[in-house]
């Protein structure tokens, strides 16, 4: 039914003496290699190649608009107007264990201690190498797409907002993480195998904080333990099948399974605002299943390569279809969205709020901070105007509940600290439709976005679409909650950057994308 190619190359970068990314830790130095990262590059094309899809799943913490600037600028130098900002997703897994320093904005810039352009380089190149690679092998293939349920992998971090959603809404789901992997296996037309992605909703972040080895985490190796079997006696890296574990709407999805505790005492610190007796917020630890962080990373790698393997051999529903997909550049900061006929609302200047610097039961902040936090701090709100200035009367009114820590739309100095200029992005190959989203939607943002797209696509020629979200795409606005979680101001609600109304903003402009290629 398509033309298919596939792609894998190496995007490690520098593995020393380099901040990791993630878990905004200035401490957390690289200090040598446990996992090398791939970018991995899936094309797809009609027939009579007029059309064409690209998706590429990169094993780093996300994707910046500095990278895919940089890769769109170079495909374009090698292959013209093949391929474009519409036709070409570039989504990271969100290892919080690979090199940083690869972005344009002043925020991410504080941790990494500025631009590291090694970090830029091996990224950008081991993406477009993926790409030449997989666009050099297209040949004459057939898609199959199967879904099924992932067990003992995923809790939800912030269970308290979770919980803050409608009665009614909570009802229709049995559980507070999205456990469904959708995937999508490749084959040429002789039924040789050639890859595949699985998209499933988890934090990489089995490698805590005090990890210095870059490595890709649990999705990487899923991705390791499936390349391996199906590349026989080949080294990791090499070998012609190509397996990408995908992130997808994980923005309150912990991987360590047995929940926050108190790592002086031992008691539980499933609160609401995740602090200890003693120690405050920062001795309150989430663990995996494991021993350690090593056998944690195994184990939940382990269970998502298995059920991606069940997943790939059972694998009969074929994909069938056009290609397509649209793309937008949106002023984030200023989107009205009507939410009925006699309400409209605004999104925000972005801005973080204070419970940002609390950090996760995955990875703790500093200082006195903690999740949950609806009013502000008078010793760091003086800090804060001393050294980067007051947020505006408007800023503060637009985020309310949230207490601003930095008020990040209002500073420029000495570059911009945070992106106004948002990519907003979907493609449908046949049958699926895959939502590119520039961050990390929780849980039950993820399943209004998926169904108001799939609303839409009902409501036209095209129903029954399958509908997944590839998440950290094109450039990283931080999370996005539902407006009920973003009352709470836990820290994936202090980290929504565009105001209560930011999921509501993107479920309009990503209705209109779908209607655009409907």
């Amino acid at each position: 039914n398509y033309l298919v190619g596939v792609g894998r190359a190496d995007c490690t970068g520098p593995v020393a003496e380099i901040p990791l990314m993630g878990y905004a830790n200035p401490d957390q130095v690289g200090s040598g290699l446990l996992m090398r990262l791939y970018s991995r590059a899936f094309i797809v094309a009609d027939l009579d190649d007029s059309k064409r899809i690209v998706f590429v799943s990169a094993d780093i913490g996300m994707v910046s608009q500095r990278v895919r600037l940089e890769v769109l600028k170079e495909l374009k130098s090698k292959y013209g107007d093949l391929y474009r900002q519409d036709n070409v997703i570039l989504s990271g897994t969100h290892t919080h264990s690979g090199p940083g320093g690869y972005f344009q904005y002043t925020l991410f810039w504080i941790t990494s201690k500025g631009l590291s352009r090694p970090s830029l380089n091996a990224v950008v190149s081991g993406i477009v190498k993926s790409i030449d690679i997989a666009h050099q092998n297209m040949k004459r293939g057939r898609i199959f797409i199967n879904r099924g349920t992932v067990e003992n992998s995923q809790i939800n971090r912030s269970p308290f907002s979770y919980l803050k959603n409608p009665a009614s809404e909570r009802s229709r789901y049995s559980s507070d993480t999205d456990k469904e992997m959708v995937m999508l296996k490749m084959v040429d037309e002789n039924g040789q195998e050639l890859g595949l992605i699985s998209w499933f909703a988890v934090h990489p972040v089995s490698m805590n904080n005090t990890n210095h080895l870059v490595n890709s985490d649990n999705v990487g190796y899923a991705s390791y333990l499936f390349e391996q079997e199906k590349n026989k006696g080949m080294l990791p890296g090499e070998g012609s099948f190509v397996a990408a574990f995908a992130s997808s709407n994980l923005g309150d999805v912990s991987p360590n399974t047995k929940g926050p505790f108190c790592v002086n005492t031992g008691e539980s610190c499933n609160n609401p605002q995740s602090t200890c007796p003693v120690g405050g917020a920062t001795m309150c630890m989430a663990m995996g299943p494991g021993n350690d962080m090593f056998d944690s990373t195994r184990i939940i790698g382990q269970n998502i390569y298995l059920k991606a393997r069940e997943l790939y051999e059972k694998a009969s529903q074929e994909v069938t279809g056009t290609l397509s997909s649209a793309h937008q550049w949106v002023n984030m900061s200023d989107v009205s969205v009507k939410l009925n006929a006699t309400h409209t609302v605004k999104t925000c200047k972005p801005a973080l709020g204070h419970s940002f610097a609390a950090g996760t039961i995955d990875g703790v902040g500093a200082f006195n901070f903690t999740q949950g936090a609806v009013e502000g701090d008078p010793f760091w709100d003086e800090i804060r105007d001393q050294l980067l200035g007051e947020p505006s009367n408007e800023t503060k009114a637009c985020h309310k509940p949230k207490p601003i820590l930095f008020s990040t739309g209002e500073m420029t100095r000495p570059h911009p600290w945070h992106p106004d200029i948002v990519d907003v992005q979907i493609a449908a190959i046949g049958s699926l439709a895959i939502i590119a989203v520039p961050g990390e939607f929780t849980t039950m943002s993820g399943r209004r976005l998926r169904e108001a797209v799939k609303k839409e696509f009902d409501s036209s020629s095209t129903p029954r679409m399958d509908v997944v979200i590839a998440g950290l795409c094109n450039v990283y606005t931080h999370y996005i909650t539902t407006y009920e979680e973003y009352q709470v101001q836990r820290y994936e609600a202090a980290s929504t950057i565009y105001g209560p109304h930011t999921l509501s903003a993107y479920i309009q402009l990503y209705r209109g994308l779908a209607r655009a290629i409907a």
